[in-house]
């Protein structure tokens, strides 16, 4: 059979699995299972958009085996270029293509050599893109391309009619909001801006792992949710309450009475014990817990005696914890916490954190360069150049001691 009357029957299977199935996720996935297979793919993609999260979340993936949870920035690399400017896209060769970037496709171990991308959209709206990566049999062609388009333009037809499928963001409650974010550092003559529209929603009671190059602009970010930096545009939203621009006065009490705070290094005052550092911001604090139950959170009941000298690494940073936990903060943000442990230390460490996470349901926002560390996380959130570029949730995420580096 030529390719004209391959592709011929092809629409027609496609066009019966689109109209013809009930469930909307059944249809694409289906549709694009079969053109896949025509293709001879490697892997290809639907991707959408999350209205509420303003991102793009994979409605159906063939080949890729790990992308449940995850989400893109919505205008990041060749995605985003695709929607935004409304044409399909032939790539020949990814490695000179400037607009694509194959991080998710690094992270699934396939090495992308020729792609091509076509918009889901009808004459009222866009829906996403459809993604194909590597032709087996090849190279994707003209043919390859257009049939794409076709393929993309029956899927929208197929949401205008049957609907969305359910890609919106959770149903959970936001704790902190973080909306079209920039933050610039101003010197003589020079602006350079960190932070680039950061957009992030975080949730009660989860673990949140923020991972990143250096000066991608983890710590600064950080910093301002932290009540440490004030943001140069776009919105700060604490439980619904604006944050973005406060004063003084608001700062402080917001920084005394809603967020805990975890250092690399652990900032214990030598000459107090374990206990009475702990002791010493509960009486600053507007409602905090008893300082031996915070010690024992952290699993430390029998060392409220003991001053920082005379304890281990592991042991100094979870009293640095039981001294973030007293504060009974709704947040508490560790830049880096295990940085400076070793293995078991750190293992001790990620323990006391979990255990917090699960027994106080306090919410934790960790920095830290270790990925591993990401997967006992309830989602994972990688920045980079200044913008969040995936969010992704851990559908079972491990304990602290099944990590291992």
């Amino acid at each position: 059979m030529d390719t004209k009357k391959k592709y011929a029957q092809a629409i027609l299977e496609i066009m019966e699995q689109l109209l013809e199935t009930d469930s909307i996720d059944d249809a694409i996935s289906g549709g694009l299972t079969i053109m896949a297979k025509l293709f001879t793919s490697e892997a290809a993609a639907v991707w959408l958009i999350d209205e509420k999260e303003n991102r793009l979340v994979p409605a159906s993936t063939v080949g890729l085996a790990d992308l449940s949870g995850v989400s893109i920035d919505r205008d990041f690399g060749l995605a985003g270029k695709v929607i935004s400017g409304g044409k399909p896209i032939l790539i020949e060769d990814a490695s000179s293509c400037p607009d694509f970037d194959g991080v998710i496709f690094d992270d699934q171990g396939i090495a992308v050599k020729t792609v091509i991308c076509a918009p889901i959209k009808d004459s009222e709206k866009t829906y996403g893109c459809m993604m194909f990566i590597n032709k087996r049999s090849g190279v994707y062609d003209r043919d390859d391309l257009r049939l794409c388009e076709r393929m993309a333009a029956l899927t929208a037809m197929t949401i205008a009619d049957k609907g969305m499928p359910d890609v919106g963001a959770e149903e959970r409650e936001v704790l902190i909001s973080l909306k079209n974010v920039i933050k610039e550092f101003r010197n003589p003559g020079n602006v350079t801006r960190v932070l680039k529209g950061v957009d992030l929603n975080v949730y009660k009671g989860e673990l949140l792992v923020v991972l990143g190059e250096s000066g991608c602009g983890k710590s600064t970010m950080m910093n301002i949710i932290g009540g440490m930096d004030y943001l140069t545009d776009g919105k700060l939203l604490v439980e619904g309450k604006d944050y973005s621009h406060p004063t003084d006065d608001e700062l402080t009490r917001y920084r005394r009475s809603y967020i805990g705070f975890i250092f690399q290094s652990y900032n214990l005052m030598p000459n107090l014990s374990a206990l009475d550092n702990i002791r010493f911001i509960a009486e600053i604090s507007d409602d905090p817990i008893a300082p031996e139950e915070a010690l024992s959170l952290v699993g430390l009941s029998g060392k409220g005696d003991s001053f920082p000298s005379q304890m281990s690494g592991g042991q100094q940073q979870r009293v640095a914890i039981a001294r973030a936990l007293v504060k009974n903060p709704k947040l508490i943000l560790a830049d880096e916490p295990t940085a400076a442990l070793d293995y078991e230390t750190s293992i001790e460490v990620l323990s006391a954190i979990e255990r917090t996470v699960k027994e106080s349901q306090t919410t934790v926002i960790m920095i830290t360069h270790n990925p591993e560390i990401g997967k006992m996380a309830d989602r994972v959130v990688k920045l980079r150049s200044g913008r969040v570029f995936s969010i992704k949730k851990n559908l079972h995420p491990l304990h602290a001691n099944e990590l291992e580096w």
